[in-house]
């Protein structure tokens, strides 16, 4: 019996070949490899998806959460609140600045940041006195926004940005928005297996700020001022590349599409399994992008042995909290102190998801787990 892929690139790419191939021969002909039209094209094309003023196409979505931090100046004694459960980019670029992650226990339904927990954590931070509280950024994990009318409140509150990680939630929407406009700024991933990736790293920044824009701008060309040689801050290279540019026009224009065909597969993902797993929580008012499906279960080391047996693929989504991790040791944290967290990384497991998962292959899944 052949296996299934998790996340098959190849189908799409037979989707879109000739789309792509076209894409990837104009660039070769022009040969503008940096910064050439097709990378205007895709920003312009991003923000009308999005709905923003500006989206500033970056080399990764790690760059994409570090940029953003660099335009507002953090560094060392400033906190930023984050989620533990999560991939470690988000909380790295914090440290990366020479800035403390502080991180807020999820929610147990929805994965996400825990708003009700976040004020808490703010608020001790403040008593305490040692750091100075800057920013929150929360993560849409896999595919679902996080509670933005309660985190934007609370970052109002306290005198906070927020900077929405929507590497994997890019495509879902919250209360009639897309993600990418939901908070001061946001930051995606092209990474190729996110739901809108490309054939190697890249990124992109939202935001209606001018001001904002212009120096993202400008820090991924080195702080590049006037001309390249009139470097007005400290920047970085991270421009992406137009090939990356033309590869992820003809796929940014087949994603509404694309983003339909994973909803009608995690409809009938739901429907067959929730007597089975605990299948995701999506709040009412909010469309995930299904960058994952994930699922509960008290058995999910054996369910996962199972499935693999029956040639069936599965991940684990995160199986340690970045509060346990030995990157992050001198912060302090231990066992127990994010609960929901530690709890979800015991019980999680993701099943293939991707838009052109055949019928077929989603029966023999379906039928695997039940059994």
């Amino acid at each position: 019996m052949s296996g299934i892929p998790f996340i098959d690139l190849q189908a799409q790419f037979r989707h879109l070949e000739t789309d792509i191939r076209a894409g990837i021969d104009r660039v070769l002909a022009h040969g503008r490899f940096i910064m050439g039209p097709e990378v205007a094209e895709l920003e312009s094309a991003l923000a009308d998806y999005a709905n923003v003023k500006h989206a500033i196409s970056c080399s990764s979505g790690t760059d994409a959460l570090l940029m953003p931090l660099m335009a507002w100046g953090i560094g060392p004694g400033d906190a930023v609140f984050t989620t533990p459960f999560t991939f470690i980019a988000t909380a790295e670029v914090i440290a990366m600045l020479g800035a403390t992650p502080v991180f807020v226990d999820i929610d147990p339904r929805t994965f996400n940041i825990d708003p009700g927990k976040l004020e808490a954590a703010i608020e001790r931070v403040e008593n305490e006195g040692t750091l100075k509280p800057r920013g929150i950024i929360p993560v849409d994990l896999f595919g679902l926004p996080a509670d933005y009318d309660a985190i934007n409140t609370v970052a109002k509150a306290h005198g906070l940005f927020v900077l929405e990680d929507t590497a994997q939630g890019f495509g879902g929407t919250y209360k009639g928005r897309c993600a990418g406009s939901l908070a001061d700024v946001a930051a995606t991933s092209f990474f190729p297996a996110k739901p809108l990736g490309c054939y190697g790293d890249g990124g992109a920044i939202f935001t209606d700020d001018d001001e904002m824009a212009e120096k993202l701008r400008s820090i991924r060309a080195h702080g590049k001022g006037d001309d390249k040689y009139d470097n007005v801050r400290i920047g970085m290279n991270g421009r992406l590349d137009t090939l990356q540019a033309a590869i992820l026009l003809p796929k940014l224009a087949a994603y509404p599409q694309e983003i339909t065909a994973r909803q009608r597969i995690a409809e009938r993902y739901d429907e067959e399994l929730k007597d089975c797993v605990e299948i995701p929580y999506i709040p009412a008012d909010y469309t995930s992008a299904w960058a994952q499906y994930s699922v509960l279960s008290e058995e999910r080391d054996a369910l996962q042995a199972a499935l693999k047996e029956n040639g069936i693929p599965s991940m684990v989504y995160y199986p340690q909290p970045l509060h346990l991790q030995g990157a992050f040791r001198l912060l302090g944290y231990g066992e127990g102190d994010f609960p929901e967290s530690e709890s979800v990384s015991m019980r999680i497991l993701s099943l293939p998801m991707y838009p052109y998962l055949e019928g077929a292959d989603q029966d023999r899944i379906i039928n695997s787990v039940n059994k």
